[in-house]
């Protein structure tokens, strides 16, 4: 158990939450932990506090936010260790997942290219059990070290963590660092893979634009849509969008993009508003044509 006399890092005011739609407000206090006790402190000080990642899965809304937001970008929480020989990394909840992988990739570890072209930190990664067709979170986590709201480190082993589509249920924790099972095999297959899996994403994503990664998560059917699936299958929620006619759909300068229809795609004018009303447009339009209620993957924050 950590110490909850440790002081709280500095606390700075009115700071910019940096996105990857570069939209919404800001923080009213923003701290950057320099230390696993200064991240307890915080943690305990403010329960509710909000962790900020990479900020790709992310958009505020344009009042901002009044909890306390924490970012993991200080060394402590960035640092890789690479055991080649058993395939075990441990990673802190702050290091960038692509650059993870890009060396776990020439370490000659395989089981974690798949995620190559995911936008974010590990430990978000973790936490949301991000993933795409080539595999999840879930198939290499060993385990976590997280804090929680008492503001204590919790070690928590693969088994006893329950992942599912988009989860981990590791709610209310903040994840300090990961340790990942990977396993030693053929730098240049490895290689290969990943290059074919970028490779295959520009093709099918529109990566050049700015969007958030996937908007919406991939609902399960109630009943069988002929061309789409049967019944308790759980279907791409582009396509749904697409086959609802919501490809190139706008709202202002946000428009679900013709590459994608899982993608919302803005320019410099756009605002946080704007990309709300779009996703409930989205949302409107399937429901109309489908009766399925699409939820949102990208984590949206609002002023309390």
């Amino acid at each position: 158990m950590m110490s909850k006399t440790q002081a709280l890092p500095e606390i700075e005011r009115d700071a910019p939450i940096p996105t990857w739609f570069n939209v919404g407000g800001g923080a009213d206090r923003l701290a950057r932990p320099a230390s696993v006790e200064e991240l307890c402190a915080c943690k305990a000080a403010e329960p509710e506090m909000r962790v900020l990642g990479d900020g790709a899965n992310l958009l505020v809304a344009d009042e901002g936010v009044g909890e306390l937001v924490v970012k993991l970008d200080q060394p402590v929480f960035r640092a890789v260790e690479i055991n080649e020989s058993t395939g075990v990394v441990r990673a802190g909840g702050g290091a960038d997942l692509s650059k993870l992988i890009h060396a776990c990739v020439r370490a000659g570890l395989t089981g974690i290219e798949g995620l190559i072209g995911v936008p974010a930190t590990l430990g978000g990664a973790a936490f949301m059990n991000a993933g795409g067709a080539h595999g999840q979170m879930a198939d290499v986590v060993g385990s976590v070290h997280a804090v929680n709201t008492e503001g204590e480190i919790v070690v928590i082993p693969r088994d006893q963590i329950s992942y599912a589509y988009r989860t981990s249920g590791l709610f209310d924790l903040v994840i300090s660092e990961v340790e990942l099972q990977l396993t030693p095999g053929d730098p240049d297959a490895a290689r290969s893979r990943l290059k074919g899996i970028m490779a295959q994403k520009k093709l099918t994503q529109p990566l050049a634009a700015k969007t958030c990664g996937c908007v919406f998560r991939n609902p399960v059917l109630r009943h069988g849509i002929e061309g789409v699936g049967a019944a308790h299958d759980r279907v791409s929620a582009g396509k749904l969008i697409d086959l609802a006619g919501g490809k190139g759909l706008t709202t202002g300068p946000c428009a679900v993009s013709n590459t994608h229809a899982n993608f919302i795609e803005t320019d410099d004018t756009a605002n946080a508003t704007d990309i709300l009303r779009l996703i409930q447009k989205v949302q409107d339009l399937v429901y109309d044509r489908y009766e399925i209620l699409l939820e949102t993957e990208v984590v949206v924050w609002r002023r309390s």
